[in-house]
């Protein structure tokens, strides 16, 4: 099986972006208005996801902020964004933080800011039982993936020959496959459809994304962070 390069999911700050001054200072604006407003995903489980009882957004991703929330003595706002979403909603000063499964890429550090990284994955492809064995099964078969996530990028470079299907989410896709649309759906190893088989593909690292590049606003996420993990919340156990 190939191997890649590993990949950062992360917590995101914007800094300059097309010719902009960088945004102002985020933890201070925060704290003024009493709320801390984080783009999630709102169909991802384990990271984001509606509970089917009480119709909120809960997860791992959720459970992080809310902890940063505490910290700073806000209000948590959650704002669900998709994958292609998730950048311009920061950049556009729409939400403080980005939650949202994120991996740290050079591309995307030039525009928005990374903190430390909190969650360590891998990137598999999801397929219909014993259809795929090794990743040569899938030359030249449709594959399904989320608009603007790395796993879109990846499996581009890991196939060329593969048709790549972008959906606007991973429920979308998955739907696809169990339809027989899509040969495989490529996604964290930690995400995963409960009807499919997973291959390996890549190593994935999850980080948070801020508003500003203040490096006060990096070290307060890194900090709640390290505070978070040490603490009584033991999100490795969660799989």
């Amino acid at each position: 099986m190939r191997r890649f390069a590993i990949l950062l999911l992360v917590m995101a700050v914007v800094g300059m972006v097309c010719g902009k001054a960088a945004a102002g200072d985020t933890l201070a604006e925060v704290k003024k208005k009493g709320v801390l407003v984080v783009g999630v995903k709102d169909s991802l489980p384990p990271f984001g996801y509606v509970d089917e009882k009480t119709r909120q957004i809960i997860g791992y991703d959720v459970d992080f902020v809310k902890a940063i929330a505490d910290k700073l003595g806000v209000k948590l706002e959650l704002k669900p964004v998709t994958s292609a979403s998730r950048m311009p909603q920061l950049i556009e000063g729409n939400i403080d933080i980005i939650a949202a499964t994120m991996t740290k890429t050079p591309e995307r550090a030039q525009q928005i800011d990374f903190s430390v990284t909190y969650f360590f994955t891998g990137q598999k492809f999801l397929v219909k039982k014993d259809t795929v064995k090794t990743l040569a099964d899938l030359e030249g078969k449709k594959i399904g993936t989320a608009k603007g996530s790395t796993s879109e990028q990846n499996v581009a470079k890991a196939i060329p020959t593969a048709t790549i299907l972008s959906f606007d989410d991973y429920p979308q896709a998955f739907l696809a496959l169990q339809q027989g649309k899509v040969a495989a759906v490529t996604t964290e190893r930690s995400s995963r459809d409960g009807s499919a088989q997973t291959r390996p593909l890549l190593s994935n690292a999850t980080s948070l994304s801020p508003r500003t590049s203040r490096q006060a606003d990096r070290e307060l996420l890194n900090r709640a962070q390290l505070r978070f993990r040490l603490g009584d919340h033991h999100f490795g156990q969660v799989f």
